[in-house]
């Protein structure tokens, strides 16, 4: 490493997904200093801030904000808050790690990009599966030519949470609800895959694509009795890449499988890969290649150095990927390395779920970015 320099961390929202990956993540990784926890509410700041070792704990994110211990800002709250408090965090002069989406609209996710450039600061996505070690080894091989020209690249995020009616449907609150489709798994989980897609294949060039709602009523969370929610549980979408290549794209809500049930499939000139992130028999992710000679999909195991510390493929996937994106994380900022999963890389994963939202309204090819080839 080229500096004894720590990290020093802010974390903002002490709810279940910074407990189960976010703060682990930064307490096992040896280039950060934990210096604070802020939550609206106190007990559950100080409860997690004892738990993973942060040294104190704020109640008013402007106050923390004012922390001159503090280099980085963890904004780890309720979606519809992302882009107001990410905002703050780039005012404040402080490097920012935002969970996705950054913004609810495409245009806001592009200022936020524009800010942080403009000032100089380092941004990051908190896009989970970028850190799985089976697709860093697929995106090497696409990188160095060892799979040839990439041909198809097709994607997967399959999940079951909500087949079950009396599962509570989260983060879709009934306001919205009228005769038009709400985009729903295309978001949650979408934007995790476009963003997989278009790092692996390449900028997208167009998009065609389907949405459906299945379950016409379900359970709501703060809702009595079963509720008339039209959301998107399944899309489906054609890819065309800049490059040429060809891509096929689903997300579903009530695929029966395991979760997070992330599956990316390259094909190429010279061989082929499939990273498959679904947690099978204990294991977290698998990978298997063929080549042109050897065309038979093979198992390929992962060399250690892929792993954060002290992680395998037995570990729990929101730790594993987490603690290995608070570790690229440590080394971008502090070794002033390529960026990687940055905000304009989170904006344009959003322009490119809003133009398949957009195709499906429309029924037609969607070109990006918006506007070309219209």
């Amino acid at each position: 490493m080229s500096t004894a320099k720590l990290l020093g961390v802010g974390v903002i929202g002490a709810h279940a997904w910074a407990e189960k990956a976010h703060l682990p993540g930064y307490r096992f990784c040896n280039r950060v200093r934990r210096v604070a926890i802020c939550d609206t509410v106190r007990e559950r700041a100080v409860a997690l801030a004892e738990r993973f070792g942060f040294e104190r704990v704020y109640t008013d994110h402007a106050e923390m904000l004012a922390d001159a211990d503090i280099d980085m800002v963890d904004v780890c709250t309720p979606t519809d808050t992302h882009f107001a408090l990410t905002g703050d965090v780039l005012r404040a002069d402080k490097h920012a790690l935002t969970e996705k989406p950054l913004a609810l609209t495409a245009a806001n996710a592009f200022s936020l990009a524009d800010t942080a450039d403009a000032a100089g600061l380092r941004t990051k996505v908190g896009f989970t599966f970028r850190y799985s070690p089976a697709l860093r080894q697929i995106k090497s091989w696409i990188d160095d030519g060892t799979l040839g020209e990439i041909f198809h690249v097709h994607g997967f995020q399959q999940n079951a949470q909500f087949l079950d009616v009396n599962f509570p449907l989260r983060q879709y609150g009934l306001g919205e609800v009228g005769t038009e489709l709400i985009p729903a798994s295309i978001v949650g989980y979408g934007s995790h895959l476009v963003d997989l897609m278009r790092w692996l294949g390449g900028d997208f060039a167009a998009v065609s694509a389907s949405m459906r709602n299945f379950v016409p009523e379900r359970m709501v969370r703060g809702k009595q009795g079963l509720q008339r929610v039209p959301i998107d549980d399944g899309t489906v979408a054609a890819i065309e890449f800049a490059s040429g290549a060809q891509g096929v794209l689903q997300t579903s809500f009530i695929a029966i499988g395991n979760y997070p049930g992330v599956e990316l499939r390259v094909y190429g000139s010279k061989g082929a890969a499939i990273g498959r992130l679904i947690v099978e028999n204990g294991v977290a992710e698998t990978l298997h290649a063929a080549t042109a000679g050897q065309v038979e999909f093979r198992p390929v195991a992962l060399p250690s150095q892929a792993f954060a510390a002290g992680t395998s493929v037995n570990t729990a996937w929101p730790e594993l990927y987490y603690r290995n994106l608070v570790r690229h994380w440590a080394d971008e900022i502090l070794d002033n390395g390529a960026g990687d999963g940055t905000f304009r890389d989170g904006a344009k994963s959003q322009e490119i779920v809003d133009a398949i939202v957009q195709s499906h309204r429309e029924r037609r090819w969607v070109s990006l970015p918006p506007g070309e080839g219209a």
